[in-house]
């Protein structure tokens, strides 16, 4: 796992996969989002929204996918993927059945990336 943003309440991780995909973790062992201080719950809010249009204004994805659940790592997190037609599992979750062997020819990782910390710097 690759940290992209960290401060002294939340880290923004990469999830390897053949999709953009992030994930935001509090760094307190928040174990449900009702638990988590308002000023962190409106940051974690702002950033699901930040991340959510770059990933649409740069990838140009058919669906972005939010989640958060928790049962293996139990403490506040959520994860933000682009989602393309042609990816191995679509119509079905990340964490579905794979309906394909799929290619996708997506731009730079990288510059999404370095934009988006850009952004990030100003939520």
């Amino acid at each position: 796992m690759s940290i992209i943003y960290e401060d002294k309440d939340i880290k923004i991780e990469i999830e390897s996969s053949e999709i953009p995909w992030l994930k935001i973790f509090t760094l307190k062992p928040y174990k449900e989002m009702s638990e988590v201080p308002r000023d962190i719950r409106i940051k974690i809010y702002d950033l699901l929204d930040t991340i959510e249009k770059e990933m649409i204004t740069y990838y140009k994805p058919i669906k972005i996918n939010i989640a958060s659940f928790g049962n293996y790592l139990p403490n506040v997190h959520w994860h933000i993927m682009a989602r393309f037609e042609e990816d191995s599992y679509f119509p079905e979750p990340m964490w579905g059945k794979k309906q394909r062997d799929a290619r996708l020819d997506l731009p730079i990782f990288e510059t999404f990336k370095n934009t988006l910390i850009e952004k990030i710097k100003l939520v």
